[in-house]
């Protein structure tokens, strides 16, 4: 990989290859333009970097550590796990990493309100969580099945001041969420900044959310070296729009020899509509503004999707994702739901670490991986913790059925 990669891409139209891109109606695109010659002025500012790198070390708590998962390594045998815990970065997940740069953004550009929409809700936390600390409005939408499955985080975005919208169309999840966040967003263009919340949308937003995520890469590479003395053989991360596992990621595009594996929702059955696998079983299409592989129902239009995991149910991925697979750089497989709950149930038991339900799939995938791969190393992005997630769980996949006695 050419050590300008991340210079060079995405293109000056916000393409990787042939996908992304900022396929927007004319009333946006001047926003978006806007977005865009700002971003990359103030990048480059020292004031601006110097603030960000202050609230990453005095209010989110960064570095977040690298650990080595002792217990479970030993029970799997193989491959050693070792996790970088973004779970420890404060409100509970990575998110943070994107949302306060975008809130330092919005506040360089004048803006009074942030919208956004979440799935497992750690986005929204997070968004939440910015625009308290910098005095914003915040409105996040939401779909009502997640609502229902993730209270937790929709009170915490309540008690951050965040105004909650339920979003009841549709399949009343990510994707109408992101429909009825751009809506809002549409009739507030002066006044507000829709602060997406992965690498997915229109450019800039797959290159801005990387770049903000960016930091968990140039973490997770020196403090893995520091540890082993190495850099690890295989990095792996979950995938639904793809933020946490690109932030990784861009760590170590440059090293050839670390395998870089994304994780994506096999959910339920290979059937359409019954998992979120896009880049397993997805085509190239367009949706919410930029190309990528998504997946279709008969007339080509999103087809409905479903995970375990609220944060991956979306039917389409990062466009830069998509280059990466096709570049052959980055490779990509499927953990079901069931899979996912046994992980999360073992890295909870023997490592005493209860992760979120979206980084349980990296989980899963890094415990299958290890067999046989005796020598070498793979790096987990824990990329959330799994409060949210525990009521859920308890009620659906009891502990009893999974908890093994010591």
């Amino acid at each position: 990989m050419n050590s300008a990669y991340l210079r060079r891409f995405p293109d000056d139209k916000g393409y990787f290859g042939e996908y992304g891109g900022a396929l927007i109606p004319p009333e946006l695109a001047e926003q978006f333009d806007r977005i865009t010659a700002e971003y990359k002025r103030i990048s480059r500012s020292a004031d601006f970097i110097q603030e960000l790198r202050y609230i990453r070390k005095h209010f989110q708590g960064r570095p977040t550590p690298v650990q080595y998962a002792k217990n479970l390594s030993e029970r799997i045998g193989g491959a050693r796990i070792y996790l970088k815990r973004e779970d420890l970065n404060h409100s509970g997940a990575h998110k943070l990493n994107h949302c306060m740069g975008e809130a330092l953004l919005a506040r360089h550009m004048g803006k009074r309100k942030l919208i956004a929409e979440t799935g497992a809700g750690q986005h929204g936390v997070a968004l939440a969580t910015a625009a308290a600390y910098f005095g914003l409005e915040c409105e996040i939408h939401m779909g009502e099945v997640d609502i229902e499955k993730e209270h937790p985080n929709v009170m915490r975005m309540r008690v951050l001041g965040a105004k909650v919208v339920p979003v009841g169309f549709g399949g009343r999840t990510l994707k109408e969420a992101v429909d009825s966040a751009f809506e809002s967003y549409l009739d507030d263009t002066e006044g507000a900044i829709y602060a997406i919340g992965s690498v997915v949308g229109p450019h800039p937003f797959p290159m801005m959310v990387r770049d903000f995520q960016h930091v968990v890469g140039i973490e997770a590479r020196d403090q893995f070296q520091e540890l082993t003395g190495l850099l690890p053989d295989h990095v792996m991360a979950c995938v639904g729009g793809g933020s946490n596992a690109m932030g990784i990621f861009a760590g170590f595009l440059e090293d050839e020899d670390v395998r870089l594996h994304g994780v994506e929702p096999m959910g339920r059955s290979t059937r359409l509509g019954e998992h979120a696998a896009t880049m397993t079983f997805g085509e190239a299409g367009e949706i919410h503004g930029f190309r990528c592989l998504m997946l279709k129902d008969a007339e080509g239009n999103p087809a409905p999707v479903h995970s375990v995991a609220s944060g991956l149910d979306y039917p389409g991925v990062g466009p830069e994702h998509c280059y990466l697979r096709e570049i052959g750089r980055a490779e990509y497989a499927g953990i079901d739901d069931q899979a996912a709950i046994e992980a999360f149930y073992a890295l909870s038991q023997h490592e005493g670490i209860i992760p979120a339900l979206e980084s349980a799939h990296a989980v899963a995938r890094a415990m299958e991986y290890a067999h046989d791969r005796a020598g070498e190393t793979i790096l987990v992005n824990l990329s959330g913790r799994g409060d949210k997630d525990l009521d859920y769980v308890v009620e659906h996949f009891p502990p009893e059925d999974y908890i093994e006695p010591r």
